[in-house]
């Protein structure tokens, strides 16, 4: 798998008993923790892509608690000895992990499975529509394909 500089994926501890479980997510004496601006969820489909998407300023800091994503992030970065890298995760209920993507890092995901997948983002500043830039999922400027791969 190509790695992106500055991508971190960190594996997250789920506590489960007969009540029911806890979902350990990001802590402010983890290694990892930079700062905190905001935390909120986001909802996806089975199906549903949501991306591209690429900050200016803020640190992401994804889990899925819920549900399944295929999570993507590709480098554009000017100056990254990472430029031009794709990394594709399956994150969720079957790989609980924390993914953290660094300012200038385009990312997007799509749901999976038969139901919707809960996506919580613990981000380093709070939203600034100014600070965020947009991309069509299908644009021929990032060079990955959606659709699933058999075989």
């Amino acid at each position: 798998m190509a790695e992106i500089d500055g991508v971190r994926v960190v594996p997250l501890r789920r506590i489960a008993d007969e009540r029911g479980a806890v979902f350990h997510m990001l802590r402010c004496d983890d290694p990892h923790f930079e700062a905190f601006g905001e935390i909120y969820f986001s909802t996806v489909w089975p199906g549903a892509i949501k991306g591209w998407h690429v900050h200016d300023r803020m640190t992401l800091n994804y889990a899925v608690p819920v549900g399944m994503i295929k999570f993507v992030c590709y480098d554009e970065r000017d100056s990254s000895p990472t430029r031009g890298n794709l990394v594709e995760l399956f994150l969720g209920e079957q790989n609980y992990a924390l993914v953290s993507v660094p300012p200038g890092v385009w990312n997007g995901f799509k749901g999976y499975g038969n139901g919707p997948a809960l996506v919580a983002n613990c981000a380093t500043t709070p939203h600034d529509p100014d600070e965020i830039h947009r991309k069509d999922p299908f644009t021929p400027d990032i060079p990955y394909d959606w659709s699933i791969r058999h075989g």
